[in-house]
């Protein structure tokens, strides 16, 4: 079976050997210079917190640049276990979410496996998926109308016979949490069914890359459920995406089931050092979220004045919808043309009438809200 191939950010596929078009490559194709080149198909922060420049300036790090970090990573393990209020024999550290998705896929998966995917989601829960060699349910979510929340039901009987369930919450790129209860009852209802069955319960990874934007996390629903394992990053809410770190949270059966998949130093010493300073620095998290917080609102009112129709997000990023395929691909190439990388969806995909776009700073925001006007005048009647 051949993998699915990797959705892209960017509507440009790329000329080498990434994950999506390179700056370089979308200056390039429009004539501009690269420094005209605005992501915002990435949800990422368009600048890192202060206090990384002042550790890196400092160049105090875990070990010197020479050698490998401390192989247990043991001041940024004590920092996020004290950030996320569990245990340090709970935690793994990966080398961005990305790398503790792929740990999980290869501890849990096995050929002719199944893996649950409610739809749509991240792209990379398909991608690891079919990487290990199982098979992918994809379960449809609940439509626009109610919130793209999961099927609980369908998610359920899809799960009876999975090795791993995939969710994702607040969800990517639906921008937008399950409601109260429904991740917990989800859970319950598959230590049910195991238990009716005689057998173990599939794993479930819940991705929470996004958790600190709305203040609340599902990590305690570990101490019933020994096969949850919660996903935490430093790279949205805390501006580092370039440093690439991550976490996985579960109990510590759980935790051991993982690590020996886990390569030795993936993690770069500098990383460690100033991952391990933010976490410990509240200061750095509350004024990215301010920042958001703020610009979303605005990103969000400006697009609706121009005719997308914006959805809810609790997000550093906003889905809106603009009709049609064909006008959602007109919009893109004219935000691309002005430098502005939107983040697009396939043909058959359910979201291909959508873009998704990342809250950046004010002057971005700006920038993406003239030219969605623009687009619309050009394209109106």
């Amino acid at each position: 079976m051949s993998p699915t191939p990797v959705t892209l950010a960017s509507p440009i596929a790329p000329a080498s050997y990434s994950w999506e078009a390179t700056n370089e490559e979308v200056a390039a194709r429009y004539g501009m210079a690269v420094e005209q080149v605005v992501r915002f198909d990435l949800n990422t922060s368009p600048t890192p917190p202060p206090l990384a420049a002042r550790v890196l300036a400092a160049g105090q790090f875990e070990t010197p640049l020479s050698d490998y970090p401390p192989s247990d990573y043991r001041r940024l393990v004590d920092a996020a276990a004290a950030r996320y209020g569990v245990d340090r024999e709970e935690l793994l550290v990966g080398a961005g979410a990305d790398e503790v998705l792929d740990l999980a896929g290869k501890a849990f998966l096995s050929v002719a496996s199944v893996a649950v995917v409610p739809t749509p989601t991240y792209a990379m829960y398909r991608v690891i998926t079919e990487q290990r060699g199982a098979t992918v349910v994809a379960v449809p979510r609940l439509g626009a109308v109610d919130g793209w929340a999961l099927d609980l039901p369908a998610t359920r009987r899809a799960a009876r016979d999975a090795a791993l369930v995939w969710l994702c919450s607040p969800n990517n790129p639906t921008a937008l949490a399950e409601p109260a209860g429904a991740i917990e009852t989800l859970l319950d209802d598959l230590a049910a069914d195991a238990r009716i069955d005689r057998r173990r319960p599939p794993a479930v990874v819940l991705d929470e890359a996004y958790a600190e934007f709305v203040g609340r996390s599902l990590v305690g629903l570990r101490h019933r459920h020994p096969r949850l394992v919660v996903v935490r990053t430093a790279s949205k809410a805390y501006a580092l995406a370039g440093l690439r770190v991550g976490f996985a949270i579960a109990r510590p059966e759980t935790i051991a089931e993982i690590a020996p998949y886990r390569p030795p130093g993936s993690v770069a010493t500098t990383s460690v050092t100033v991952v391990t300073e933010a976490l410990s620095d509240p200061d750095v998290l509350e004024a990215n979220l301010e920042r958001v917080e703020r610009e979303r609102d605005r990103l969000a009112r400006g697009l609706g004045d121009a005719g997308w129709a914006v959805g809810p997000s609790v997000t550093n990023f906003l889905l809106a919808d603009l009709g049609t395929p064909a006008r959602a691909a007109i919009t893109a190439e004219g935000l691309l043309r002005r430098g502005l990388v939107p983040r697009t969806f396939p043909a058959g995909h359910p979201l291909a009438a959508w873009l998704r776009v990342t809250v950046r700073d004010t002057g971005d925001n700006d920038r993406l809200i003239a030219a969605a006007r623009d687009i619309a005048e050009e394209s109106a009647p």
